[in-house]
């Protein structure tokens, strides 16, 4: 989910004031920025949950997916890309149109649902299960504390047990990177990666896996709202 009146990121080679999303998504095709960083291992976390995930379908769901730019062209180079199900949530219809036409250059959309719709509201995937692979990325920097901290509790209904939850967050001060994963281990993650410390403090990405079993909730209220 964007919203059109803030920037996502700050810094370190992500433009502080940045409106213009054009040029905003562009900033991935720059292999000096921090997106691309970001973006790279992004890509890895993904491959490696696909790499690892047991026999049969792997559900995916993303949250914010943005035009797909990390999952789409993942899912369509790796070898079990016949397996993947996934449901990718953008609230911006343009946007989620370019990850439509993405998806159908890759040969992908039978296999993965491109839902224009507000990716903090359940009722955009109420339907589709716990999924192996959950990606909550440009997010948690953009929503209040107290938001992260509720989506990390309810990512724990959202994931399979043995499923991925890979993530991203700035580290500029205050750095709430600590607390997330205090929150994620609480809602019964571990943490399986982290990314580089060496990458600009604008770049923190990390995957989780969920060791419980999903408990079922009737929580109908939105995870998060942005504020940024």
């Amino acid at each position: 989910m964007i919203d059109h009146s803030a920037i996502v990121g700050q810094g370190d080679g992500i433009m502080a004031e940045l409106r213009d999303w054009t040029q905003w998504f562009a900033a991935y095709d720059d292999p000096s920025s921090a997106l691309a960083s970001r973006l790279l291992v992004v890509n890895d976390g993904i491959v490696r949950a696909l790499n690892e995930a047991p026999p049969g379908a792997i559900r995916i769901l993303y949250l914010c997916a943005g035009q797909g730019r990390d999952i789409l062209p993942v899912v369509a180079a790796h070898p079990r890309r016949t397996d993947v199900v996934a449901r990718l949530v953008e609230v911006d219809p343009a946007i989620a149109d370019v990850a439509r036409g993405t998806a159908a250059n890759l040969g992908l959309t039978e296999s993965i649902d491109i839902v224009t719709g507000d990716a903090a509201d359940p009722a955009t995937f109420a339907d589709f299960g716990p999924a192996d692979l959950l990606l909550l990325c440009g997010i948690f920097g953009n929503i209040s504390d107290a938001d992260v901290a509720n989506t990390v509790a309810r990512a724990a209904g959202l994931t399979a047990r043995g499923g991925t939850v890979i993530w991203t967050r700035h580290r500029h001060e205050p750095n709430l990177v600590p607390s997330i994963h205090d929150w994620f281990a609480q809602a019964g993650f571990s943490l399986l990666w982290e990314s580089d410390a060496a990458l600009p403090e604008s770049v923190y990405v990390a995957g989780h896996r969920q060791e419980r079993d999903p408990a079922p909730t009737q929580n109908t209220d939105k995870l998060f709202t942005f504020v940024k």
